[in-house]
């Protein structure tokens, strides 16, 4: 067991990248010599209670082989997780013919690096014996998911605890909103630290809480650097950037990241003068100050002048070169962003999902995919984030089911971004039920999660699904935002629930602290206009701002007017929407079709008098259909399809007389 401690000591020695082992070593340490490590806090168990030790030197060299065996496979497990290759750390552990609680620890390291908090969760419930170092791993992983139950429950389990431990609890409680019960935590803390203040700080300043953590800052008892520009930040990520330059300018030490942070402060505010005197004032610069100004220069529309400071750099690494592609992608130019890509001397994944990104957002059709191709051929794996990317690009179901298809194969398909992707793309190809598939798959849904499925039923005129699915959101504890309202309340308008959708909206301010916006008052006015309850809707309308009201409100109530044949307020509706949309036909056919449906046609031909001397164009109307993996678009009175006789043909004998059986009297198809 000496040689063992001794050769562990020696290693961590020779290598800073094990500072991490060295504090998980202070436990063999004190098992070793009967006492507590004091950073731990704790005497653990090695687990080799059940090795039986000889006593002969050949039992004692068998038990150092083992034990050597088993740090090196630990030292391994934890190289390759800081690398991100979880799944050859996860191989060699299963490997593994015996694991000690070092073992255990660096596996679930590993994961949490990787943001794989399941995973993790689910070997810590198998440790045979949990260490101080699992545990708070586990709080911090748990803290930054903002799944704080599941941290305190971890944290109140501790038979010792530790710094790290409670300042991983009190951030998680601020990241949650829970200001109060992280304030609570921090007065009852045994023993504080400068990193303890300084969580504080950045906590209040996490929610708007600038003079608290200004407050905290002052009564700080020993300031570092790392405090300084944790309150410098604060101030920044308010958007308080002469307070932030004022203290910046006071600060006694200042290291590369305070000079960055001011830096990227003042071109996040589009002060990009002070962000050029900062930068040029430098002492010392590196790659990640220059990749700052070109990405910076690019957010503020100032292409040219980033791709010069690009030029400029002494020394290009992968990062600048990203940050340059991401810039013509973020401003439509794929041209420069494709000649820039082909002069890069060495590529990352990162480089990959900025190119593949910005042909799946911006075209042409294929790019996205063809350059997916070539990057599985360039060796270099896929992750979350490009999948997700060549899923929003699919134009069709073959396109969709094929990358469907590859993030199975790569492991990634409960991902949760990957997975709010498939719900949505599937459902606008009319899939709703593999939408549903791909939901109920989901481990950790977050609020993308559930507004996308929410939004796929509503979509698909499924308001009671959608309204069952919001009641789950809730009841697992996930707050609403502005988008699930826009969802759930277009739920109730199409499943004609007129007192739950009112009930709904008056929630939005007064239950969750909201502010209804058009979108929600539009979907209000729709619900009561179904319902004929014009008046109502209108009364709606006029609680709003008239500065607020866009052609979604006015069209929605213009819907509602023509629904019911209130052809009065029609009109003073529609002229408000023409005076608002002069531009778009939507208003013009919609108060035509009033006038016509009651047979007031002179009113008629003035609308659409009106809308021919605007020189407004109503756009046709489309049906597109996938057929064999070929998508096939049918505009209004088209007759360009080669088998265009087939199909109306086969509409004539099949599709009218249900139509008629419906009570559909329209004109006779095939003089269409």
């Amino acid at each position: 067991m000496g040689y063992y401690h001794q050769h562990m000591n020696h290693i961590v020695t020779i290598s800073n990248r094990f500072q991490s082992l060295l504090k998980l070593s202070t436990i063999f340490c004190g098992v070793r010599h009967g006492t507590s490590s004091s950073c731990l806090g704790t005497k653990r168990n090695l687990g080799f209670e059940s090795a039986k030790i000889s006593s002969s030197n050949s039992g004692k060299s068998n038990l150092r082989s083992t034990v050597l065996d088993i740090y090196d496979c630990n030292i391994k497990i934890s190289q390759l997780g800081r690398c991100g290759n979880v799944r050859e750390a996860r191989k060699l552990f299963n490997e593994m013919p015996h694991h000690d609680v070092v073992s255990y620890t660096s596996m679930i390291t590993a994961y949490l690096k990787n943001n794989e908090l399941w995973k993790a969760e689910k070997l810590f419930q198998t440790m045979p014996e949990r260490t101080i170092v699992a545990e708070s791993a586990m709080i911090d992983g748990y803290a930054k998911a903002v799944l704080m139950n599941k941290a305190q429950e971890v944290f109140d389990a501790m038979t010792e605890t530790n710094v790290f431990s409670w300042t991983s609890l009190i951030s998680g409680y601020f990241r949650d909103g829970q200001v109060a019960k992280a304030c609570q935590l921090f007065d009852q803390m045994p023993a504080k630290n400068v990193v303890s203040w300084t969580t504080m700080v950045l906590g209040y300043a996490r929610n708007g809480l600038i003079d608290q953590a200004r407050s905290v800052f002052n009564q700080l008892p020993e300031k570092n650097t790392v405090s300084w520009t944790a309150m410098m930040k604060s101030y920044v990520d308010n958007g308080q950037i002469d307070e932030a330059l004022k203290l910046f300018h006071e600060m006694p030490l200042r290291n590369l990241y305070s000079w960055h942070t001011m830096i990227s402060g003042c071109l996040d505010y589009k002060r990009v003068n002070e962000a050029f005197k900062l930068f040029h004032s430098m002492p010392l610069r590196n790659a990640v100050s220059w990749t700052i100004m070109v990405s910076g220069l690019a957010r503020n529309g100032l292409t040219k002048l980033a791709r010069e400071y690009f030029e400029q750099m002494p020394n290009k690494d992968v990062a600048a070169w990203n940050a340059m592609i991401t810039a013509y992608v973020d401003e439509c130019l794929m041209v420069e962003a494709s000649k820039l890509f082909k002069l890069m001397p060495k590529r990352n994944t990162v480089t990959w999902n900025a190119v593949i990104d910005g042909y799946a957002r911006h075209g042409p059709d294929g790019e996205a995919m063809k350059h997916l191709i070539l990057m599985l051929r360039s060796c270099i794996k896929p992750n979350e984030s490009t999948l997700t990317s060549i899923l929003t690009s699919c134009w069709g179901m073959l396109e969709l089911m094929q990358a469907h298809a590859l993030a199975i194969l790569l492991g990634c398909e409960c991902e949760t971004s990957l997975s709010n992707a498939l719900i949505t793309m599937y459902s606008r190809l009319g899939d709703i039920s593999s939408s549903g598939i791909a939901f109920e798959n989901l481990k950790a849904k977050d609020v993308v999660s559930w507004t996308a499925m929410l939004l796929a039923f509503t979509y698909h005129g499924h308001g009671h699904h959608a309204l069952h699915v919001f009641g789950r959101m809730l009841k697992s504890g996930t707050k609403p935002d502005e988008i699930n309202f826009v969802g759930v309340l277009s739920a109730c308008s199409h499943a004609g629930l007129v007192k739950k959708g009112q009930k709904l909206f008056d929630s939005i301010s007064r239950a969750y602290g909201l502010e209804p916006r058009a979108e929600h008052y539009s979907c209000l006015v729709d619900i009561l206009g179904r319902a004929g309850q014009v008046h109502k809707a209108m009364e709606v309308l006029y609680k709003m701002p008239e500065c607020e009201w866009d052609g979604a409100v006015l069209g929605a109530l213009l819907g509602a007017c023509r629904l019911h044949g209130d052809v009065e307020m029609a009109n003073y509706i529609g002229q408000k929407l023409i005076e608002l949309e002069p531009n778009s036909s939507g208003g013009y056919v919609l108060l035509a079709n009033v006038f016509a449906a009651c047979g007031k046609w002179d009113e008629f031909a003035k609308v659409r008098k009106k809308m021919k001397d605007q020189n407004v164009k109503k756009v046709p109307g489309f049906s597109l259909i996938e057929v064999k993996g070929k998508s096939h678009a049918f505009f209004s009175g088209d007759k360009s399809h080669p088998q265009v006789e087939e199909i109306y043909e086969l509409l004539c004998e099949k599709l009218l007389p249900v139509m008629h059986e419906m009570g559909y009297n329209g004109t006779n198809l095939g003089k269409s």
